[in-house]
């Protein structure tokens, strides 16, 4: 599973790069929705090789990938949570006239798609 494993952990690194990388929310939102997909694809070839399962890098990878998720998760309702503020206070009175005075305009929130709000299922049992 070598050629496999390396891909699909070359697919990971790229999607986390791309994250990092993000300027506006649909950006990260993309490279989310990618690096979603691409650690689907990982826990998925994990149950076709026993051996992976048992390994201790692929262990500890796993438990880094749930850490980087919690992360991501965490991180898109903090941003959501400061855009609503920020939102609100451009719509309201007075504030609304000084952001209309320098221009501030509504932010977009942070979105992912449905399957990356999904938990990605994992099976550690032998078949």
């Amino acid at each position: 599973y070598a050629a496999h494993e390396r891909e699909t952990l070359d697919a990971v690194t790229r999607a986390r790069a791309q994250l990092d990388n993000a300027q506006t929310p649909g950006q990260a939102a993309q490279a989310d929705n990618m690096l979603q997909s691409t650690l689907r694809s990982l826990f998925a070839v994990a149950e076709n090789y026993p051996d992976l399962k048992a390994n201790q890098n692929f262990l500890e990878l796993q438990r880094e990938l749930t850490d980087t998720e919690d992360k991501i998760a965490y991180s898109r309702q903090f941003y959501n949570t400061n855009v609503g503020n920020y939102n609100e206070k451009t719509q309201t009175v007075p504030t609304n006239i000084i952001a209309g005075m320098f221009g501030f305009q509504q932010e977009e929130f942070f979105e992912a798609e449905e399957t990356a709000r999904e938990d990605i299922q994992v099976s550690f049992s032998t078949p």
